[in-house]
This record gives C-alpha cells, structure tokens and sequence, in this order.
C-alpha cells in the first residue's frame, strides 16, 4: 500500500474541467488530508470574458493518501488568485471514490460539482481514479531454499529449517551469587 503500510497510494488522473469562471490561467491541487499536494501546469482559459467553456489538463499522478483520510480535495487555482483563494474547489468523500473496488486497479472516470470561496457552483472537474495495488515482493533466495530444504550443513549437522528457541533470563539467577 503506497509508501508503507501508513498509506496508500492512488492514481490520480486530473483530465478536465467545464463552466469554470476563470480569467486567467488555472490549474489544479489536489490534496488528501496531508500536507503533500500536486499540482497540475497551467492552462489558458478558452472562453469568453471570464467565462471558461473548457479547460484540459490530463495529468497523471500518484497520490500517497494516509490510511486516516477520509477525503481528498480537488481544488482549481488562478494565476490571479495564486496563494490566496481557490476559484472552484471539490472535496469528495474517499468512500465515494474507492465504493470498494480498491482491490480491482480499475480506473473510475468522475466527475464532481466545483464550489467557489463563497460556495456558489463554478464549473465541473473530470477526473479518474485508481487504486494502486502494491506488487508482492518475494523474499525467497536461493539461499534460503536452501536452508528450508535442509540442505544446508552448520555444524556437521543438516538442518531441516526449523530452529527452536529457548528463553533464557539473563537477568534472573536464583540461589546464585555471582
């Protein structure tokens, strides 16, 4: 699962956005409950006046999501407003995104409702999303074969793989004086 078994990591595809009211360039953060984001380049507005019909910027990511979050924000920026407010913003419950399929490593193509700082509509986000499914890493070596065969001599002696182990209590010596 991602990074170590604190996260996980998604696949996120930022690929486009409609209706958005953007006067200068815009691109997109995307954030899930940590303080790493990505971001996207810049793209030109494609509208009239202030008034974006499109805007494209298919850009594929991986997004480590610690396992305590619960949603993952998509937040569209301007050049005009850089550090300051975000023109449209989506926050998305992961529960809606991932609906069990995290196992699956399908991509799921969305598409959510942008709000602005005052919380009217402005515009909609297309973006997919996947689950990346961890490889399995073997740890077997020739070596250790070799040991669990019990081919292998230490001592004189071939051992079958299994070791047992006694506990001793280094620091308990009764009706001893040392």
């Amino acid at each position: 699962m991602g990074v170590n078994s604190i996260s996980r990591t998604l696949e996120i595809t930022v690929i486009s956005g409609e209706n958005i009211h953007a006067s200068e360039d815009a691109y997109v953060v995307v954030r899930g409950e940590s303080l790493n984001c990505h971001t996207t380049k810049t793209v030109k507005a494609n509208g009239v006046g202030d008034k974006s019909s499109f805007l494209s910027w298919n850009e594929k990511f991986l997004l480590d999501m610690p396992l305590h979050a619960r949603s993952i924000t998509f937040e569209v920026q301007s050049n005009k407003f850089k550090g300051v407010r975000p023109i449209g913003v989506a926050r998305i419950a992961l529960v809606d995104i991932l609906d069990g399929n995290e196992s699956e490593n399908c991509m799921q193509v969305l598409r959510y409702r942008l709000r602005d700082w005052e919380g009217r509509k402005n515009g909609v986000i297309h973006f997919g999303v996947r689950v990346v499914v961890p490889e399995k890493i073997s740890v077997t070596t020739p070596e250790i074969d070799t040991l669990m065969n019990g081919k292998k001599n230490y001592g004189g002696k071939n051992s079958n793989g299994l070791v047992i182990g006694i506990p001793i209590w280094w620091n308990y010596y009764p009706n001893s004086i040392i």
